[in-house]
């Protein structure tokens, strides 16, 4: 299945300033690109919630070839609800250790050359302290899960990947599409996974072509799907077609037509220039503090 690429990871953010700084600042990332939205996606992209609402794309590169943060923001919404389900996004970047340290990002050396930091809302990020490479700095995305065997028969068997390394004693299976690619380790949690209400998503492309017969894999092995078959349009922008699943522990996973996608997820110079507009332009938080009331917690 090198046909197939890992994309990236959506997060709810509450707060948009504070989390622009943490990716720009602290990690070093660029805004790819900028997006605001007057009602809700309809598959979902922003969460159960049908208002206003921004998507902001951040990573060390285009998506082409690098694993980036999906950012979507509900105007409206302060915070989040953190579960057990997303357990941690590792990369590697010295210079991120160092930005940290310079403005005073709370970091813990968890073993040596590797800190855990958390992005705003709580969201762990696991920094490996050596020099940043030149390819793609983003490492894996780890998930829980409640029964090891039954998800790493769900995402090999079923959505292709292969098996790279299995860890007993971690209760960790780490596998993706090819090695070159971001790589999704699954944790066995011992447990059940709670997602509270700042649950991600995350996204892979895959040949358009395979849309239709994914989706009817999954029919056929009665395995959850969020949104069928079903077409997305950015104004101004390609419109693209996805398959939203749900693996056994109610992860949801996208998966987007690749041809399509390339055009929608090319990178706009004017995207940090619109982040800072639309940041600049949101007066939401003086509203609820003029009327004396706080943004909704999820």
């Amino acid at each position: 299945m090198a046909l197939r690429r890992a994309l990236h990871f959506v997060f709810k953010v509450g707060d948009r300033a504070k989390t622009a700084t943490f990716y720009r600042d602290v990690l070093g990332m660029k805004i790819l690109r900028h997006e605001e939205f007057e009602e809700g996606c309809k598959a979902t992209c922003n969460g159960p919630y049908d208002g206003k609402w921004s998507k902001t794309m951040v990573g060390f590169g285009p998506e082409d070839d690098h694993f980036v943060a999906e950012l979507t923001y509900n105007y409206g919404v302060g915070e989040y609800h953190l579960g057990n389900d997303f357990l941690g996004l590792t990369l590697q970047s010295s210079k991120a250790v160092g930005n940290a340290k310079r403005l005073g990002w709370p970091l813990t050396e968890v073993e040596d050359a590797l800190y855990l930091t958390q992005a705003p809302g709580g969201y762990p990020f696991y920094i490996v302290d050596k020099e940043q490479p030149a390819s793609d700095p983003v490492q894996k995305v780890c998930l829980g899960v409640s029964d090891l065997q039954r998800s790493t028969h769900y995402w090999t068997t079923l959505l292709g990947m292969k098996v790279i390394e299995r860890n007993e004693e971690k209760k960790t299976v780490l596998m993706g599409f090819a090695d070159s690619q971001c790589k999704l380790e699954l944790q066995d949690i011992s447990g059940t996974v709670d997602h509270g209400t700042a649950f991600g998503r995350i996204a892979f492309s895959c040949p358009r072509e395979q849309l239709p017969d994914l989706e009817a894999l999954m029919k056929k092995e009665n395995q959850k799907i969020l949104t069928p078959l079903v077409s997305l349009d950015t104004p101004g922008k390609a419109t693209v077609e996805v398959v939203i699943l749900a693996d056994p522990d109610g992860h949801e996973i996208c998966f987007v037509g690749d041809e399509a996608f390339r055009q929608l997820s090319m990178v706009d110079p004017k995207g940090n220039e619109l982040l800072d507009k639309a940041m600049d332009e949101d007066k939401s938080d003086e509203w609820f503090a003029k009327h004396n009331r706080q943004k909704a917690a999820a």
